[in-house]
């Protein structure tokens, strides 16, 4: 039989029978939710929610997604919206693997580098986005924006000069 990855059978399945998982060590900040229900809010979910179908108990046992179910049970709007579904790729595998793959999961998500988040700053003020605009779709405080900004403006400055190269101290005598 050929393999077939879960993400080309995603399900809907009721809030009601999605459970977290005991050992999940992901948390997330209160500024960092609040961006993922703005997310959810504005295109939906994209991505679906991983679990494990338990037989004994016909529930789904989240695997990776914890967050995005933290929404819908959350905020009465997006639990409306969806009618009480989450989109679910099951996976089957023992307690061990799942554990595996919930911390795979997690660490995979890679984090943004300073200079690639100050230029689509720079990109989205050049294409006449607002500070205010900015920070509300991609959840950054105003200082950020502001510093994100100040470090691009000094690379561009900077761009085109060589530098020699770095002095070295003087030995001290002892």
């Amino acid at each position: 039989m050929e393999y077939k990855s879960p993400a080309y059978h995603v399900i809907p399945v009721p809030v009601e029978k999605i459970k977290p998982n005991t050992y999940n060590p992901n948390k997330v900040a209160p500024p960092e939710m609040k961006l993922l229900y703005e997310s959810i809010r504005a295109d939906g979910y994209t991505m679906p929610v991983v679990c494990y179908y338990d037989k004994d108990d016909d529930s789904y046992v989240i695997v990776d997604g914890f967050h995005r179910y933290r929404i819908i049970k959350e905020y009465p709007d997006i639990y409306k919206r969806e009618k009480g579904l989450l989109p679910v790729s099951v996976i089957d595998k023992p307690l061990d693997q799942r554990m595996a793959s919930t911390v795979r999961h997690n660490r995979a998500r890679g984090s943004h580098t300073v200079d690639l988040m100050s230029n689509i700053v720079r990109e989205l003020h050049d294409l006449g986005r607002s500070d205010a605009w900015i920070s509300r779709h991609l959840g950054m405080e105003r200082d950020e924006i502001l510093r994100l900004k100040q470090i691009t403006g000094l690379a561009a400055l900077f761009k085109d000069v060589n530098f020699g190269n770095a002095w070295l101290p003087e030995e001290e005598e002892e």
